[in-house]
């Protein structure tokens, strides 16, 4: 039976689509697998890691009848990448294998039942659906993800909090030294909800969401979240746990305000990078009226010293941040200018744009 007909481009993209959460090495063997279904027209492709579910469906040519299986999603992409992408490809099941072809080249790969593959359970009870665009959303997360913990034993800041309330969409990240937090208007009115997506989703969301003015529908769970998109559908655990309260973190009431070209910080920093070492990432921050002077040293007592001109008349301070911190977080952003907000060389400090309330980003100090 013929499973699927179609160009070489049209089976890898969505191919692509559904396998970025397949690890190649799993306990389980079929969990490397994608699940075909074909029913009418229809192909339904799934892959699965126990925690995170991809789904989507596109028309392609083939033979009529349901038929369903499994077949290692990787090895298929490699092999699609090396044909050329105007080809015509056909993939046909024959005694438990299935035989790829494309020109003069015939692939003939192991496949397994798909009553084995194990579907995540969704939740019976979701909660209410709202939607935002694709490219908002990206954006959202383009402005907190770096800012997620990686391997933290506090495992609920390996997470985006998302907190849905009224018309507003907010996330915040934080991995104990930063946070980030940006939010969006909705179109609807929503109860409050409040869920922390694990790391590896935030990254998939990432990798998948495009900058198209199509709708992301997302709706909540206890313990997970759906989302559907662009012929997709999504179904992810959450973390659980209690996330930190983001509100006391976030500094009022900073008397000492600069507000300066986001580049010219930006490439001072990265200069002053340069002569840090990878152990200690530390560069000290002296701001005078008129001047921000930016210095760092390394063990072997080399030292980088940058100025800048900046419109400021407050208190003289000097603070030592990492600099990976501030290089992060300016290279995330896209606007032209950026205000940071000073108490002294022990307080955190606040990021934020100039006459924008939807973005803010907390930096503690480091010791120098």
């Amino acid at each position: 039976m013929i499973v699927l007909k179609a160009s070489q481009d049209k089976v890898l993209s969505v191919l692509q689509s559904v396998a970025g959460i397949v690890e190649r090495r799993h306990t389980l063997p079929i969990l490397a697998n994608v699940m075909l279904r074909r029913s009418g027209n229809a192909v339904q492709l799934t892959t699965s890691d126990l925690e995170i579910q991809i789904r989507t469906v596109a028309e392609f040519e083939g033979d009529s009848g349901n038929f369903t299986t499994t077949v290692g999603a990787r090895k298929l992409i490699d092999i699609l990448r090396t044909l050329p992408s105007d080809q015509t490809v056909t993939l046909e099941s024959s005694q438990n294998k299935l035989v790829l072809k494309g020109g003069k080249s015939k692939f003939t790969l192991q496949s397994l039942p798909a009553e084995d593959f194990p579907l995540v359970q969704e939740a019976a009870n979701f909660g209410p659906k709202f939607s935002v665009p694709q490219k908002t959303l990206k954006e959202l997360l383009g402005q907190v993800s770096f800012s997620m913990a990686v391997h933290d034993i506090r495992y609920y800041l390996n997470g985006i909090l998302f907190v849905a309330e009224g018309q507003q969409l907010s996330l915040v990240a934080t991995d104990g030294h930063r946070l980030a937090f940006a939010s969006a208007t909705l179109d609807v009115e929503v109860p409050k909800q409040e869920v922390i997506l694990p790391r590896k989703t935030v990254l998939e969301l990432q990798r998948l969401l495009s900058d198209n003015e199509g709708a992301i529908e997302m709706q909540f769970a206890g313990n997970q979240a759906k989302f559907s998109f662009g012929g997709m559908e999504f179904v992810t655990k959450l973390v659980e746990g209690k996330f930190p309260d983001y509100n006391r973190v976030i500094p009022k009431n900073h008397k000492n305000i600069i507000v300066l070209g986001r580049q010219p910080l930006l490439a001072s920093l990265q200069r002053a990078a340069i002569l840090t070492s990878d152990k200690f990432k530390g560069v000290r921050l002296n701001i005078e009226p008129g001047t921000l002077r930016i210095a760092s040293t390394n063990a072997e007592q080399e030292e980088a010293v940058d100025e800048l001109d900046i419109d400021y008349s407050g208190d003289s301070i000097e603070i030592g941040f990492n600099v990976t911190y501030l290089i992060e977080v300016l290279g995330n952003m896209t606007q032209e200018m950026v205000r940071v907000e000073l108490s002294d060389s022990n307080s955190s400090a606040l990021v934020t744009i100039p006459d924008n309330a939807n973005f803010k980003y907390v930096v503690m100090p480091m010791r120098i």
